[in-house]
């Protein structure tokens, strides 16, 4: 899986006993908090959607979003 080019910070209350068990299983796994959850996220996102992540779609998509937004702010 290609390593994305921009990152952004998620930052979530949980609950300290899981935590403590999610960074041993994550470290018995040899793979960190973040990776796993990066992982979860991804998959949620295809089961929500139906299709799978691309992120470079994603990207051209909301790029394509964006340009769209600020025309009709122009064109009021």
């Amino acid at each position: 899986m290609p390593t994305e080019n921009r990152t952004a910070r998620l930052t979530i209350l949980i609950d300290p006993r899981k935590k403590a068990v999610f960074e041993r299983l994550c470290a018995d796994e040899d793979t960190t908090p973040s990776q796993v959850v990066r992982r979860l996220i991804r998959e949620y996102i295809e089961r929500a959607s139906g299709r799978p992540w691309h992120a470079e779609e994603e990207a051209l998509s909301d790029e394509a979003s964006d340009k769209e937004g600020k025309r009709r702010v122009r064109g009021r």
